[in-house]
């Protein structure tokens, strides 16, 4: 099983210690956003993880935990962009998240670190040329540092349009996402990385861009020796190419504070969401109420082969 941690928000940055607690207990309560009295327990005793895949704008938290995850296999989905603090309020500095990139890599390989620069938003302020300024800078100072850059241009959805509208953000035209491509895919080129999207539906093969997998199971098949061949997540996008994972986080419940999430996108939800946090619960927010009904999560059968995972 490939656990993601998590999608929904940024475990490593503030609830590391819970983290760590659950995989000295072996297990973890996840419930489900469309039916809340529905809880997964699920495995994370090592011969049952096959990976875990870590998500974050500032892992400095985990840094000091990661020799507890020696029995495992996992790597992180880095997320470092050019906006401040009006767009993402709670991070530190660039400069040091920057310098938290180069150090994590140094402590468990390129490999294992991939850079996210998005989603990639125009306003007023931050425009194609300050994109193409900021994303050149970032990747040579990053460069040996990882491997592949994944980039997306913003989605407008429900849930995040008054807060992105308030800043001027609008949906960004194909012929501006083609103009950022070209540039972009000049400066990872030069700089050896690989450089592909994440669940857009636009072509950019013209600029030698690819379509990623962000839960991949070839480069799960790289850093674990094993050969994998998993099956398309159906919960994700039609165009996201991840593979089927478990994810343990929980909405509104992130304080990165950035104005253009779709999973954390009410400031009163979250700090309510926050104030229920217990480190030594086996779920994120909160603990199990009267009427909820725990199921264990069964395990599934590779794509191809005949093994449990």
């Amino acid at each position: 099983m490939i656990i993601s941690a998590s999608r929904r928000t940024d475990i490593p940055a503030y609830f590391s210690e819970w983290m760590m607690n659950r995989i000295k207990e072996r297990y973890v309560y996840a419930r489900n956003p469309m039916n809340k009295q529905k809880i997964s327990k699920i495995n994370l005793a090592p011969d049952a993880v096959d990976c875990i895949v870590f998500w974050s704008k500032n892992p400095k938290p985990m840094f000091d935990k990661l020799k507890s995850l020696n029995e495992y296999a996992y790597y992180f989905q880095f997320t470092l962009t050019s906006y401040d603090n009006d767009i993402e309020t709670g991070l530190p500095l660039k400069n040091k998240l920057i310098d938290d990139f180069r150090q994590l890599s140094d402590m468990i390989g390129a490999i294992r670190v991939i850079w996210r620069y998005d989603p990639i938003l125009i306003n007023a302020r931050y425009t194609i040329a300050h994109h193409v300024d900021k994303f050149n800078e970032y990747a040579r100072k990053l460069k040996g540092y990882t491997d592949k850059v994944t980039i997306s241009f913003i989605d407008i959805y429900k849930k995040n349009a008054d807060n992105v509208k308030s800043h001027g953000i609008t949906e960004i035209k194909t012929e501006d996402k083609n103009i950022i491509a070209d540039n972009f895919s000049k400066i990872a080129l030069e700089n050896n990385l690989i450089i592909e999207t994440c669940a857009e539906d636009i072509d950019l093969s013209l600029f030698n861009i690819g379509h990623a997998r962000c839960i991949d199971d070839s480069l799960i098949s790289r850093i674990t020796g094993k050969e994998y061949s998993l099956k398309k997540d159906k919960n994700q996008r039609l165009e996201c190419g991840c593979v089927k994972s478990a994810d343990i986080g929980g909405y509104n419940s992130c304080l990165n504070g950035c104005i253009y999430c779709y999973a954390n996108y009410n400031c009163r939800y979250v700090k309510s969401n926050t104030r229920k946090h217990d480190c030594f619960s086996p779920l994120l927010i909160g603990g199990l109420e009267t009427e909820d009904v725990v199921t264990e999560r069964k395990k599934e059968m590779r794509e191809g082969q005949g093994e449990l995972f």
